[in-house]
């Protein structure tokens, strides 16, 4: 019995030898790798501080924040948030804005700064509006907020530095330019300055950024106004400044939209948006789905494009930042222009919200038609109706400028 008893205690024992060489063959589960760092950018267009629209800040509770409160979390929630600043900020030293001469209030920068904002372009036809005076209180207010400015600068120097951002790891290096002037007062490089679009030293700017930067950002005003196809002259420049070394392109100016596009240039690819249209502004402020045509309503049409940059190793193993992922959500400034007695309001919506959020009251409105309907209710319900129709209109209208495949359902 006792020599059983060994016997068996000796095969267990191999068959825990033979176990455990088994478990150590086996190989082992590692960890999944980390996700590549990523950084998130979202742009916006045209920021326009007309008359209606500084009075619509003035009546909104929490001020101009208020005018964009819908797109509050999506600037706050990305890595950087760009718009182009198509006013000076200048109240000490310049006049009131009047019809097509900015002027924004001393609110404005700090607004923007709590918004999420973090880059701004001060190259467009607006900025001498007030003044060379005007382009240099402009950029204290904007540095006292801790925005960095791109494409005008207290000198010609400052204006053409290279400014870089470091974000998640990434640096990425922001031009501006602009190809129109309304009044170019560019008189002397130790001047106020705002950088003009002249193709040699652009293209050596973006080579420059190329040599020191992972992700290089080029903001350019230019096009033509209300027209929603890019010129030659913007597509041919937008070409050269990718094979240069640009990886995304911010197009403003036109106050509409149009397309945008991955563009692939002696190998390099970048994302162009030729035009981000209006991100706030008092256009088109007599527009309604029921009394004109969709193109009535364009100016009120925006983008904010949402990108996304991955670093990734490329051929030679060395790290490189592509862009993984492009989309524009559709914007709508709404607008109570014509309304008796009423306070000006405008503010910007995302339309695919507004859309899901009006759906569904013009459904719970429906199902109250089983009661004894009243004018009331009818005409609330009328209303509901046709402003579901003019957020559906709105998407149809900006998916197909700027392209299907960029616009999500």
């Amino acid at each position: 019995m006792r020599l059983r008893m060994g016997a068996a205690a000796t095969v267990a024992a191999g068959l825990g030898v033979i176990l455990g060489l088994s478990s150590a063959c086996r190989p082992r589960r590692l960890p999944p790798p980390p996700p590549p760092p990523r950084l998130r950018l979202v742009a916006v267009g045209d920021i326009l501080m007309h008359q209606d629209v500084k009075a619509s800040a003035e009546h909104a509770a929490q001020g101009f924040p208020s005018l964009w409160a819908d797109l509050v979390p999506l600037f706050q929630g990305a890595d950087l948030a760009f718009g182009n600043l198509e006013t000076p900020v200048a109240p000490s030293s310049g006049r009131p804005g009047v019809p097509f001469q900015f002027n924004a209030p001393a609110a404005l920068p700090a607004a923007l700064r709590a918004s999420g904002f973090t880059v701004l372009a001060t190259a467009n036809n607006h900025a001498f509006d007030q003044g060379p005076r005007g382009v240099r209180e402009t950029l204290d207010r904007l540095r006292a907020e801790q925005l960095v400015a791109v494409g005008s600068g207290e000198d010609r120097s400052r204006a053409e530095t290279l400014q870089i951002v470091e974000r998640q790891g990434v640096k990425v290096a922001f031009l501006g330019f602009t190809d129109i002037f309304n009044i170019d007062l560019n008189r002397k490089a130790t001047d106020p300055w705002v950088r003009r679009l002249d193709l040699e030293p652009a293209l050596a700017a973006v080579r420059e950024a190329r040599a020191c930067a992972d992700l290089v950002v080029v903001s350019v005003h230019w096009g033509n106004e209300y027209q929603h196809q890019p010129t030659k002259r913007q597509r041919d420049l937008a070409r050269q400044l990718v094979e240069a070394g640009c990886d995304l392109l911010l197009g403003h100016h036109p106050h509409v939209l149009q397309p945008a596009e991955v563009l692939e240039v002696g190998g390099r690819k970048a994302l162009v948006a030729y035009s981000l249209g209006n991100f706030i502004s008092n256009q088109d402020r007599m527009y309604r789905a029921d009394l004109f045509p969709v193109a009535g309503g364009d100016s009120r049409d925006g983008a904010a494009l949402q990108a996304v940059f991955e670093q990734r190793p490329g051929p030679d193993g060395r790290r490189q930042v592509v862009l993984a992922e492009a989309s524009f959500e559709p914007l709508w400034t709404e607008n109570n222009w014509g309304v008796p007695a009423a306070k000006r309001e405008i503010r910007v919506i995302r339309v695919a919200a507004a859309e899901v959020r009006v759906r569904a009251e013009v459904e719970a409105l429906s199902a109250l038609s089983v009661d004894p309907e009243t004018p009331a209710r009818r005409a609330a319900l009328l209303e509901k109706q046709e402003y579901l129709r003019t957020l559906i209109l709105r998407r149809r209208r900006i998916a197909a400028t700027l392209g299907e495949a960029f616009v999500a359902r």
